[in-house]
């Protein structure tokens, strides 16, 4: 990377303007299309684990793609990446709004995540390189809030668009910003030096994109096509094992691999890794499954599901500005123990949950849940990159966030594959107790509507059986959630205390 020039003035400000609407647009996309999922769902004629690919697609995409940014920017100039992630990423998402069947949607959401994944390194560049010394902090400040601000303002924005005109302008509403984004960058922003000699891993980047590519879509349509019992799945497994293998024994083999091996020889790193691994997992999949439990069960309209969710984005922003100022002065273990435990309460309250539950009590967990993964995402990173050495900390933070979103990817596709087989399998052992001589049928009031011996007593009596059967099977995610949250505690132990003169690394946090 070339050498921090700063900027005075109006142009400054201008380029701040402009990298900040980069990355609200990119933050809000990782959000905006999780309540309007039920919506998509029936315009593309699509199952419930079907559409959850509009996530993970978009998730595996940017988790290929987030690697290789540091070269890119390299090989191509900082400013001329920039541009083309800004120009791509709105082009897709005007495509995505365009989409008229759900292998539409999910290839130009492949598209978003494929030109989305470099705008957060690059925006987090391009802010230093900009500012002086003493004003970086106070800039990587301002942009962390727009990337805060996300995971509040898109189920709310992403509500009320769907309601008031279509999904399809949860993507629509990216074209503005990102014209202004493009236009703006074009104007101001410098460019920077090339490094034509500088060079890719592409054998290890190659091996590693097709395994994550063929295990994705092997988990995304195992459900749908009976697992192995489909030569689909086979082969894409076969695909996935011998890609990864390939890139293992390359890793250990080469000169400059693309990852260096050399990195999980620090124990730290290795065991954040691992633990980011499942906080993307739980994360991520909590929000895939309750927009449509609380449109599908719970009935309620696209706004409020929004204004519902929203405030645990407000729990983790709030978090993450406290525990920052308790970096250093609190033993890291304990601020991720207290995030743990506080996440893992919330999916125990949610094993819980029926239709009837409030509105205040999900608001309520979901804000402690919220609190608990602020205090998870600030230390975490701090504990997993600060006993780096600081040539390596760059490559650490890559592969860091590459594994949050293996874990998000992965997560959605589980706990949707695991609904659909549970709701099922649900579905089968309570209807062993709806028969035509159960005595229940003899009270007049269940007789009316619920008649076993007519069509229409039937189909009612099947719609209720499924509805109770897609309750327990919300529950059995939660549970997963849950136990998963509680498996990385021992983990805790792993983690060496930091020393107290390290500080928290905000840039790799908002990642």
């Amino acid at each position: 990377m070339p050498e921090a020039r700063p900027l005075a003035g109006f142009t400054r400000l201008a380029i701040t303007v402009c990298v900040i609407l980069a990355t609200l647009m990119q933050a809000l996309d990782t959000t905006i299309a999780n309540v309007a999922l039920p919506y998509m769902q029936g315009s593309v004629s699509a199952s419930q684990d079907e559409i959850a690919w509009v996530l993970t697609s978009y998730i595996v995409a940017a988790a290929i793609m987030t690697p290789p940014t540091g070269f890119l920017a390299g090989r191509f100039g900082l400013k001329r990446l920039f541009l083309v992630s800004v120009a791509g990423f709105t082009f897709a998402s005007i495509l995505c709004g365009f989409s008229q069947s759900l292998v539409q949607i999910v290839l130009f959401r492949v598209m978003q995540g494929l030109f989305g994944a470099a705008l957060v390194p690059l925006s987090q560049t391009v802010l230093m390189n900009i500012s002086p010394k003493e004003r970086q902090g106070s800039v990587i400040a301002l942009w962390g809030v727009a990337v805060m601000a996300g995971p509040v303002l898109g189920p709310v924005l992403g509500g009320w668009l769907t309601q008031t005109y279509s999904w399809r302008y949860v993507f629509y509403i990216n074209v503005p910003v990102g014209l202004l984004a493009f236009f703006g960058l074009t104007t101001f922003l410098p460019e920077t030096a090339r490094n034509v000699t500088t060079k890719l891993d592409w054998f290890g980047f190659g091996t590693l994109s097709l395994g994550l590519a063929a295990m994705q879509v092997m988990l995304d349509r195992g459900e749908e096509l009976d697992w192995f019992g489909s030569g689909e799945i086979v082969m894409e497994a076969i695909i996935a094992s011998s890609a990864f293998y390939l890139f293992i024994v390359h890793t250990f083999t080469a000169r400059e691999p693309f990852v260096s091996p050399t990195l999980f020889r620090d124990r730290n790193f290795t065991a954040g890794v691992i633990f980011i691994l499942v906080v993307g997992l739980t994360y991520y999949a909590s929000l895939a499954l309750q927009p449509p439990y609380l449109q599908n069960l719970m009935d309620y309209p696209i706004v409020s599901a929004g204004f519902v969710l929203g405030p645990r984005g407000i729990g983790t922003m709030g978090a993450m500005m406290i525990v920052g100022k308790l970096i250093g002065r609190v033993d890291t273990r304990l601020l991720l123990a207290t995030g743990l435990g506080l996440t893992a309460w919330a999916f125990y309250a949610m094993t819980g949950w029926t239709p009837d539950v409030s509105q205040t009590t999900i608001v309520e967990v979901g804000v402690i849940q919220g609190i608990g993964l602020g205090f998870l995402f600030v230390p975490l990173s701090v504990a997993t990159l600060a006993t780096l050495s600081p040539e390596r900390r760059a490559e650490g933070a890559g592969i860091y966030s590459l594994s949050r979103n293996i874990g998000s990817g992965v997560g959605i596709s589980v706990v949707n594959s695991l609904l659909t087989r549970n709701t099922q399998v649900n579905h089968s052992e309570i209807g062993l107790h709806v028969t035509s001589v159960n005595r229940a049928f003899e009270d007049p009031a269940i007789g009316q509507f619920w008649n076993p011996i007519t069509d229409a007593g039937r189909a009612a009596l099947d719609a209720v059986v499924t509805r109770q059967a897609q309750i327990i099977a919300y529950i059995d995610d939660y549970k997963l959630l849950m136990i998963a949250t509680l498996a990385v505690v021992p983990l805790l132990i792993i983690f060496t205390k930091p020393s107290r003169d390290v500080a928290p690394d905000h840039t790799q946090v908002m990642e």
